[in-house]
């Protein structure tokens, strides 16, 4: 999974499709994430020493990962991605379409890197 905290998507499939939010949080072992203002479902909290008040809280759950894709950020819209190695060695995560950097995802490997022998 190429998704990150921070990273902008939009929900492709379910309640919240063509919803767009920031990444809060990665559950990698559930391959699943919390994007800000998707799946909202309300906690109902009875009144306590701490919450005298009591009442609704409206919290974010985890979407599946397969649900959501990242936004191009060239283009503004959201792209399938691909890994590729540039001619240094480097790794970098890429849009698909537009063929525009995500992200450099390591640091120049000879090993990798254009004419090297293998």
């Amino acid at each position: 999974m190429y998704i990150r905290k921070d990273d902008m998507v939009e929900v492709i499939a379910g309640d919240d499709k063509g919803t767009r939010g920031k990444v809060l949080k990665v559950l990698r072992s559930q391959n699943k994430l919390v994007v800000e203002g998707v799946n909202r479902v309300y906690r109902h909290l009875k009144p306590s020493k701490r919450n005298p008040q009591g009442g609704r809280l409206s919290k974010e759950m985890p979407v599946d990962a397969s649900n959501v894709m990242l936004i191009d950020p060239s283009r503004n819209v959201p792209t399938r991605v691909g890994v590729r190695y540039l001619p240094d060695g480097s790794k970098e995560l890429y849009a698909k379409k537009s063929g525009t950097r995500i992200r450099l995802l390591s640091k120049p490997d000879p090993k990798y890197a254009a004419g090297a022998k293998k």
